[in-house]
């Protein structure tokens, strides 16, 4: 049987720390992996995170400028006065299936005439006297607001009762 120069060169009797250093190198090793597989976990679950609120960030640039296209609907409806009822019905036809669209995406106009004010879902551009509403309640809504969830994607634009 032969033996390496190494193994000829050790010290009798060093057997047993020599197994000692192995074991710890291999531990340190063995706790830098689960370290670096953490790392990695922790890395791929912030990218997850980061690319979902960037995507909402975009849709919900979408739908801002999609609401101010339902803005217009509401406006046209509004002022169709003398129009055939063919437009008439057309025209509402297709803002029904624009509430319905944005709808499945979650967002839902506010309801916001006689509720009471508040920062948080109402932008207030005016007071106003009105007898049939109390003061401090929303007397006027100037725009529709409306939210996302729960989340607030256009405070309604309203004048207050005074």
């Amino acid at each position: 049987m032969e033996t390496s120069d190494e193994e000829k060169n050790r010290p009798p009797g060093n057997e047993s720390a020599e197994i000692e250093r192995l074991k710890n190198e291999l531990q340190r090793e063995h706790d830098l992996y689960l370290r670096a597989l953490a790392d990695y976990e922790n890395y791929r679950k912030r990218s997850d995170r980061e690319r979902a609120t960037a995507a909402r960030s975009g849709k919900r640039e979408v739908i801002l400028s999609l609401l101010d296209l339902l803005d217009g609907f509401d406006l046209a409806l509004r002022h169709m006065g003398d129009a055939p009822a063919s437009i008439t019905e057309g025209i509402d036809a297709l803002h029904r299936k624009f509430l319905g669209l944005l709808q499945a995406q979650g967002v839902t106009p506010m309801r916001t005439v006689g509720e009471t004010f508040d920062p948080q879902f109402h932008d207030a551009i005016g007071l106003v006297e009105n007898e049939e509403v109390a003061p401090g309640r929303v007397a006027e809504e100037v725009q529709r607001g409306y939210r996302w969830g729960d989340e607030v994607l256009r405070p309604a634009r309203v004048r207050v009762s005074g």
